[in-house]
């Protein structure tokens, strides 16, 4: 069930004839098997699928169809480059259940960076955090992660402050522990804690501002 908010349209400021913009921002726990767009591509649903926000409201950046997670919502120009501009680091952290048991040596290689290949083109991410999870209590995927039989799994957390191309997974990959299951728990300030899979929550745009800017200092 798609979850409804008014369309928060333009207002005239009293008096003075100007229109005064009012800006809208959300965190969506994106399911798995969504677009991070709006519109549907064949089979594969959109975000209109999920919930009704003014029309011009997008996706700050984007996140894998097979990836869940946080998704940043907004119709605030200003915000792109904020969030997305490489040159300002943003950490992203990442849940990632992998197969077999994550090593110290996986761990020494994200922490130096991981080398792999791009349409060809050796790429080395920057040095990145990461740590073994225990007791990861998350929603159910739906359909469940298929495991291989007599394979043990185990759960890290990955914090990165760039964005290439299905980095975590390639990274996870590239050091010996394909990934099975992704789920992006936070961008900078803001995280999915009490958010379920499908859910997303408004946040008053100043209230956003105030802690992307404390986040910055």
């Amino acid at each position: 069930m798609r979850k409804p908010f008014r369309d928060n349209r333009d207002r005239r400021s009293r008096g003075k004839g100007v229109t005064t913009r009012h800006y809208k921002t959300y965190l969506l726990n994106k399911p798995y098997g969504y677009l991070s767009q709006f519109t549907s591509e064949g089979n594969h649903p959109g975000l209109k699928e999920l919930l009704y926000v003014p029309k011009d409201v997008y996706s700050l950046g984007r996140l894998d169809r097979d990836s869940e997670g946080l998704l940043l919502l907004t119709n605030d120009p200003s915000l792109n480059q904020r969030i997305l501009h490489p040159r300002n680091h943003i950490a992203k952290t990442y849940w990632c259940q992998v197969e077999g048991e994550f090593s110290d040596d996986a761990i020494r290689s994200f922490n130096l960076g991981v080398t792999f290949s791009i349409k060809g083109k050796a790429v080395t991410t920057l040095p990145a955090q990461v740590k073994r999870l225990d007791n990861v209590n998350l929603w159910e995927r739906n359909p469940p992660v298929r495991f291989r039989a007599n394979i043990p799994t185990s759960w890290i957390e990955a914090t990165i402050r760039e964005g290439k191309n299905r980095q975590v997974r390639r990274m996870c990959a590239a050091v010996g522990f394909p990934a099975l299951l992704l789920v992006r728990w936070s961008i900078g300030p803001f995280d999915i804690d009490g958010l379920q899979s499908g859910d997303v929550m408004e946040m008053p745009h100043g209230e956003f501002l105030q802690k992307l800017s404390k986040y910055e200092i």
